[in-house]
């Protein structure tokens, strides 16, 4: 993963696994136990998908570029689709409490989201690559005469 990349998502994950952990310990203390085990799943589930998203757009840019804006469109309608499959599948669970579960799963997923923006935003990323106008040739400069 080049830098720029892994700097994306750095700059997305940590955010939203700060978010999490607030979210955990929020949980912890309304809902007990099953609070904080919903807001941990529910954290890591979006790093999880939110993750191998960008991956997975990030190798779609370089290897097929004129797919890029469908393939993000059409990723980010599967991740939410996804977390609400999570959701659905996961409403009568005993194992942890349900409404900190959805709850924490829009809190990150939205954090994500504007922490990946800010990122974007933020990064140094050339539109033109410089070195791709001389096609491997070196141009001589001026007249040849």
């Amino acid at each position: 993963m080049p830098s720029n990349d892994a700097r994306t998502l750095i700059q997305a994950a940590v955010p939203a696994a700060a978010v999490g952990a607030v979210a955990a310990v929020i949980g912890g203390v309304v809902e007990s136990g099953q609070g904080a085990i919903g807001a941990v799943i529910a954290t890591a589930l979006v790093i999880l998908l939110m993750g191998t998203g960008l991956y997975v757009l990030q190798w779609t840019a370089k290897s097929l570029p004129h797919l890029f804006q469908a393939m993000g469109l059409m990723m980010y309608m599967a991740q939410i689709l996804l977390m609400f499959t999570f959701i659905a599948l996961f409403k009568d669970t005993t194992l942890f409490h349900p409404k900190v579960f959805a709850l924490t799963l829009l809190v990150c997923t939205l954090t994500w989201v504007a922490a990946q923006a800010r990122a974007h935003m933020k990064a140094k990323i050339f539109y033109v690559d410089p070195d791709s106008t001389t096609g491997g040739k070196k141009e001589i400069q001026g007249h040849s005469s």
